[in-house]
C-alpha cells in the first residue's frame, strides 16, 4: 500500500514538473461558464499583460463542452483591445463534433476539451494590458452545454 502511494505521489510531481514546463506561454486562463447557460449579451473578458513588443504571438481559444451541447459548432465574437483603444473584432467559428456527430476534443467523464488557433505570428504593437472579450454568436439567447472558455497566449518558435 505505501509502495502504490510513493508511486501515485511521483507520477503527480512529475506530471506537475512536466506541465510547468511550458516555456512558451506568456498567458493561459479558463473562465468558467455560468451553469444556467452563456447568455448572448455576456463576455468572457480576459486581462492579458504584454510586456514584449517584439516577440510574435500565437494566439489560442480553448472550449470545454459537456456531451449534452445540442450543436456541432459555436460561434464566437472576439474582441482585442488595449485600454482607451477600439481593437480588433473578428467571428470565429469552432467545430466540436464531426460530421457523424463524434465530439472532437479531448477529455472524458462527459466534458470535451479543444484548443482552436485563432491567429498565428501576431505582434503587440505596445506594452501594457491587452484585454480579450469573448462572447456567443450562436441564436440561443442562452447557450447551454459550454462549461468553460480559455485563452492562451504564447511565444513563436
Amino acid at each position: 500500500m505505501k509502495k502504490i502511494f510513493l508511486q501515485a505521489i511521483g507520477t503527480g510531481l512529475l506530471l506537475l514538473f512536466l506541465f510547468s514546463c511550458d516555456k512558451n506561454r506568456v498567458f493561459e486562463a479558463y473562465q468558467k461558464v455560468p451553469q444556467d447557460g452563456w447568455h448572448n449579451d455576456s463576455l468572457v473578458i480576459f486581462e492579458i499583460p504584454i510586456d514584449d513588443t517584439i516577440q510574435h504571438h500565437n494566439l489560442y481559444v480553448n472550449v470545454r463542452n459537456n456531451v449534452n451541447y445540442k450543436y456541432s459548432n459555436l460561434w464566437l465574437f472576439i474582441n482585442i483591445s488595449q485600454e482607451g483603444e477600439s481593437g480588433i473584432t473578428d467571428t470565429l467559428e469552432i467545430l466540436l463534433a464531426d460530421p457523424a456527430g463524434r465530439w472532437l476534443g479531448e477529455g472524458f467523464g462527459g466534458i470535451k476539451t479543444q484548443q482552436i488557433d485563432y491567429k498565428g505570428n501576431v505582434f503587440f504593437p505596445s506594452s501594457g494590458i491587452y484585454s480579450v472579450g469573448i462572447q456567443q454568436g450562436m441564436r440561443d439567447e442562452v447557450l447551454k452545454g459550454i462549461t468553460d472558455i480559455g485563452f492562451r497566449v504564447e511565444k513563436t518558435n
